[in-house]
């Protein structure tokens, strides 16, 4: 298992206008409770994905330290309409990526297709 090409291609799969969280790539990933296992493929080993959509569990923007640029996650995320609270909290309920059984199986087909 690569678990570094897989958390590419589950970012790749987050839609525009919604977020996940590093627990539910790592549970794509099949590989649950690795949530920090992905934040530092987000920080380090993967590139070219919308790592800008990934937050932590309660909503909050944790990814700073893979943004060149202060306050540009945030910026991405309104340009694709999701608004954050005070806190830098994402509503989850609302703009959480809600994937379904479709979504993982077509995951699982695409890492077992490719090797990962």
């Amino acid at each position: 298992m690569d678990f570094y090409k897989r958390v590419e291609a589950v970012c790749r799969e987050v839609p525009y206008g919604r977020v996940a969280t590093y627990g539910q790539i790592a549970l794509l990933c099949g590989k649950p409770g690795n949530a920090r296992q992905v934040g530092y493929a987000l920080g380090h080993k993967v590139s070219d994905v919308p790592a800008y959509r990934v937050v932590n569990a309660k909503g909050a923007l944790s990814g700073a330290a893979a943004f060149e640029i202060p306050g540009i996650q945030r910026h991405l995320l309104e340009i694709e309409g999701i608004r954050l609270d005070a806190d830098e909290h994402v509503d989850l309920d609302k703009f959480g990526w809600k994937n379904t059984l479709e979504d993982a199986l077509k995951l699982l087909e695409f890492f077992e297709k490719n090797d990962l």
